[in-house]
């Protein structure tokens, strides 16, 4: 089968996203298994070769991605000419660095919605940073529905065989409450089952998260588990999908994680968060940093194929060489895995 080229963002040029994917390019392995073109700023790259004593590699600057040379020893981006060294600073939220990060993030879209390239992978940026350059999104997420003018898609995170979506995500937690409506949870339920076929597990099992605590007691602690989420799971079933729920949020995190369910579906941001990260993040309190970063964040219903480091910038930590590359490594196993089961 032919490598699938692989479109990764460099995120924003002051944080963390270069030297992770030099980090991550530094495997020869990941070249056995994909064309990894990093779409940013080649002088950033450049710079985070010097940041980590990477001397074994070169940057080739290409302006298509058949340009690629796609071997190891060589890191192939897709130049644009965004960051300029003479005002550039680490660690400080910028308009220019938000400009940036942004302009690589509608690149890699437009590479993918052409074509050009098989799956695309971001690293992160900062939110202040690109609503200063004038983009005013909350995150990749809707970025991505932006610009592919997707109306039906949803966030999954993903920890080795954890996997979550979400019914929202980044709007307020009163605001997320009032979201919780029948469609809107079929709809996750769908995309659900559809992701995990895409990940080749054939007869998925989806575990449905109630909105309030004890998935809200028949009625006494909140009704939108009877009014909303049940009437939801009945349309599902009725269609095929194997959905149970709904289901206490404080023990069904734990029975996915013991493999009773393929995949959750959460009614909020934190709800599905908390319980990923603290699977993933590991600190290290003897060497004061983060033992390990891990995590992907991926982005579903979408007509091309968006995975992400499940972290931020690392501001505090960037230009330094010390930020961990795990959860970027994770990012393009997924997009690596999706791609080659596209169309199947």
């Amino acid at each position: 089968m032919k490598r699938p080229l692989i479109g990764i963002t460099m995120g924003d040029p002051a944080g963390c996203g270069p030297e992770i994917t030099v980090k991550a390019l530094r495997d020869p392995e990941l070249y056995r298994r994909c064309r990894p073109l990093v779409v940013g700023d080649a002088k950033m790259i450049e710079d985070s070769i010097r940041i980590l004593g990477a001397q074994e590699l070169k940057v080739n600057r290409v302006s298509d991605p058949e340009e690629g040379a796609y071997r190891w020893g060589t890191i192939d981006v897709y130049h644009l000419d965004l960051v300029d060294m003479s005002r550039f600073e680490y660690g400080r939220v910028s308009a220019m660095c938000g400009e940036a990060a942004f302009q690589c993030v509608k690149t890699v879209i437009g590479l993918a919605m052409d074509g050009r390239i098989d799956a695309t992978v971001t690293n992160a940026l900062n939110k202040e940073a690109i609503n200063l350059a004038g983009h005013h999104y909350s995150g990749h997420t809707e970025i991505y529905a932006d610009l592919t003018k997707t109306d039906k898609y949803t966030m999954m995170l993903a920890h080795e065989d954890l996997r979550v979506v979400h019914v929202s995500t980044h709007v307020s937690l009163r605001e997320a409450c009032d979201r919780v409506k029948k469609d809107r949870v079929c709809d996750v339920i769908r995309i659900a089952r559809d992701a995990c076929l895409r990940l080749g597990i054939q007869s998925p099992r989806i575990g449905v998260a109630g909105l309030n605590p004890h998935a809200g007691e028949n009625g006494l602690f909140g009704r939108e588990e009877i009014e909303e989420i049940i009437p939801a799971l009945e349309q599902v079933r009725a269609e095929g999908i194997a959905a149970e729920g709904p289901i206490p949020p404080d023990s069904l995190f734990s029975k996915a994680r013991g493999g009773w369910y393929d995949i959750v579906v959460a009614m909020y941001h934190d709800q599905g968060h908390i319980p990923l990260k603290v699977l993933g993040f590991v600190y290290d309190k003897e060497k004061g940093k983060w033992g390990a970063v891990s995590g992907v964040n991926i982005t579903l219903g979408l007509p091309i194929i968006r995975s992400s480091v499940d972290h931020g910038t690392a501001f505090g930590h960037a230009g330094q060489g010390v930020q961990n590359e795990i959860s970027l490594v994770n990012a393009i196993d997924y997009a690596i895995t999706l791609a080659e089961n596209q169309g199947k």
